[in-house]
């Protein structure tokens, strides 16, 4: 990805400060990092014609991790820590399942460690984010203090606006439910 131009990544399921040091280093060239310099000749440096490309594209880079475990929560603290990591994407599917409330992320429990996750994180110098499928649980997500909010699935969405369109020729059919979490 970092190879055809992607100025930032979204990497799921860090658990550990070990693994967030992992990403950093594997998406940026040395001295910071390991990346293969083979890339300064690549789409992203538009074929070795930018100056000083790897310089640029270790600054240049924003790179997210997403915390969705019990494990990475009790290890925020310690990826936070981490320089290279510019913010922490909360996964809501997946951590409400780690703390033993699958597909309830509006769990009050869950409600609790998502709110206070945010603050560590902010508080921490770190941009917060969250996907949000309700919009009242965006609303609370940015009064929390986090940075950005996915408000949508591209698949939710489409088949959201499929069932409203077979609503409509299709009168025996229920009404489609919105799905309030992922």
């Amino acid at each position: 990805m970092l190879d055809i131009g992607a100025r930032t990544l979204l990497v799921p399921m860090v658990d550990t400060a070990e693994q967030a040091r992992e990403v950093v280093s594997a998406t940026r060239y040395p001295p910071i990092g390991s990346r293969g310099v083979g890339a300064g000749v690549a789409r992203a440096a538009r074929w070795g014609r930018v100056e000083n490309y790897m310089a640029e594209a270790n600054d240049e880079l924003c790179l997210l991790i997403q915390v969705e475990s019990r494990t990475a929560l009790e290890n925020l603290d310690a990826i936070l820590e981490v320089d290279g990591i510019d913010g922490v994407f909360i996964g809501p599917a997946d951590l409400s399942a780690s703390l033993g409330y699958p597909d309830d992320a509006g769990h009050p429990d869950v409600q609790r460690v998502i709110e206070q996750s945010i603050r560590r994180i902010r508080a921490a110098g770190k941009a917060a984010g969250f996907l949000a499928v309700d919009p009242a649980m965006a609303e609370k997500c940015l009064a929390w203090g986090a940075n950005f909010v996915a408000v949508g699935v591209d698949t939710m969405l489409y088949t959201q606006a499929l069932d409203r369109r077979l609503a409509m020729f299709k009168s025996a059919c229920a009404q489609p439910q919105e799905k309030t979490s992922y």
